[in-house]
Order: structure tokens, then C-alpha cells, then sequence
């Protein structure tokens, strides 16, 4: 009796603390559709250990590929002597960033290969500080080069007739059409929007709050559900207006990978790992 009465007792504790555990993981806190603060995703995004490799598509044909990178920059404490042989080990480190980078390469009908590298890099407090932008069409070479502290966006533009250069002050974008005219790209909206613009570096101004992760844009973020084949997987979904017309939106792992991608005109890059997963 007492073998039987322990043995009840060992059940009962093991699927009490199971259910307890599920509903922590899967329970009110993380019902589909609920929201969360989007700087809590971005965390996710920032610090995610595993990279994403996506697949491009336009209109559900295949277009290009692209592979997406998160990297925690980190100095050795300061107390400590550097050697050349690298730090000691087990040595604590001081976070002092964070980046994220998107590269890879688009085929379209009217054009050659585009090839894009597209890097962002924060600081520990989730406001960017710089912001790199690179298309190349052979023979045409497009750069830009926004940075926080300066305060300043440099356009480089390459062809077979040279280079050119031009640098706009902040102050100077509140104006994007003229901008855009002069810079002569179908692109330079976008990449304008995504730099944040206008911006200010000083952490109690309203400005500097705009300069955080949001680069100018207003993110949601609820809990969400992705269909892998017939398999529902938990995610975080995370949005955004672009123009207050267009949408875009990232589904994202519990992780921080990046599991799918929309964007405006059907354009949408799928995490290849999901895809095999799902075939």
C-alpha cells in the first residue's frame, strides 16, 4: 500500500509540474494573436545564434537568395590585461553592440544579377548607429553610408563614367522627395525610410527615441502561429507600415531566427531549413 500511495504521489507531482511547464510555454502568456513589447523581438533578433538562410520570391516564382546574420560585438572587461594569445579563459565580457547583416543576390527579367549587402549596427541600447546599403548591377555600383553620430547620409553612385559622391546632412532630409530626385533611384525611398530619418543622438530627446530599433518605423509584435507542412510552430510575429500603405512583416522564432519575411509587391523570403522541413 504505502509502495502504491508513493507511487500515486510521483505521478500526480510529474504531471502536475508537466502541465504547469506547458502552460507556461504554450499558455495565456503566449495565445496566438496576443501582443508584446517589440523591443523584446528585436532582443530575440539581435542576440539570435542561428543564421537564416532564405529563399526570395516574387509572386510565388523563385527570384534569388539571401542569408541573414546576426553578430554580438564584445570587449574584453577593461580591468583585465589583453594578451595576444586572446583572453584568458572564461574571462567576462562587455557587450558593446550589436549588427545585423542581409547579403545575397535577386535575378529579374529586365535585369542582370542585383546583388545587395544590406548591414545595420546598434548600440546595447537597441538604437542604431550605422547603416550600410550596397546594390550592384554591372556596371552600376550603388552605396549608402548613414551614420547616428555625424549625423550624416553619403551616397556613392559607380559606373563605367566614374564615381560620385555626395553627403546630406539630417537637417536636409526633412525634405525625401528632393532627395530622392536628386539621387535618381526607385529604391532611395525605402532605404531612406529604413535609416530613421530625421534622427538626434542625445538619449532624452524625442528624436533619439525614433533612433532606436524602429528606424523610423512603428513595430507591433504578437504572438503567432506558422504552418510548417501540417505542423503549427509558435512564433513571434513582428510588423510594420512603410509609407503608411505598405506592409511589412517578420515571423520569427522563439530564438530570434528568422523563420519568413513579407514584403510589399508579394514579395516574400522563406527560412530554407523551414521549407525542407515542410516537403
Amino acid at each position: 500500500m504505502r509502495y502504491k500511495l508513493s507511487l500515486l504521489l510521483v505521478t500526480t507531482f510529474f504531471i502536475t509540474m508537466n502541465v504547469l511547464l506547458w502552460r507556461s510555454e504554450f499558455g495565456a502568456r503566449g495565445r496566438l494573436g496576443t501582443p508584446l513589447p517589440a523591443e523584446t523581438v528585436w532582443e530575440k533578433v539581435l542576440t539570435s545564434p542561428d543564421n537564416s538562410f532564405l529563399e526570395m520570391r516574387h509572386k510565388g516564382v523563385k527570384i534569388g537568395r539571401a542569408h541573414w546574420s546576426a553578430t554580438i560585438n564584445e570587449a574584453p572587461a577593461a580591468s583585465l590585461p589583453t594578451t595576444d594569445d586572446g583572453p584568458p579563459e572564461g574571462m567576462v565580457k562587455t557587450v558593446t553592440g550589436y549588427a545585423l547583416n542581409c547579403e545575397g543576390t535577386v535575378s529579374l527579367e529586365d535585369l542582370s544579377r542585383v546583388r545587395f549587402d544590406f548591414t545595420i549596427k546598434f548600440d546595447t541600447n537597441q538604437s542604431w548607429r550605422e547603416i550600410f546599403v550596397k546594390i550592384s548591377i554591372k556596371p552600376f555600383v550603388w552605396e549608402i553610408r548613414s551614420s547616428a553620430a555625424t549625423e550624416t547620409l553619403r551616397f556613392t553612385a559607380e559606373d563605367d563614367e566614374g564615381r560620385r559622391d555626395q553627403t546630406y546632412r539630417f537637417s536636409e532630409l526633412q525634405n525625401p522627395e528632393k532627395i530622392v530626385k536628386a539621387l535618381g533611384g526607385p529604391l532611395m525611398p525605402a532605404f531612406l525610410a529604413l535609416s530613421g530619418l530625421p534622427s538626434a543622438t542625445g538619449p532624452d530627446t524625442k528624436a533619439a527615441q525614433t533612433n532606436r530599433m524602429s528606424l523610423g518605423l512603428r513595430w507591433e509584435a504578437h504572438n503567432d502561429g506558422l504552418k510548417v507542412g501540417r505542423i503549427p510552430i509558435r512564433v513571434y510575429r513582428i510588423e510594420a507600415k512603410i509609407f503608411d500603405r505598405f506592409r511589412a512583416v517578420f515571423f520569427v522564432s522563439p530564438v530570434g531566427e528568422i523563420l519568413r519575411v513579407e514584403l510589399p509587391d508579394d514579395v516574400v523570403l522563406m527560412n530554407e531549413a523551414v521549407m525542407s522541413l515542410a516537403n
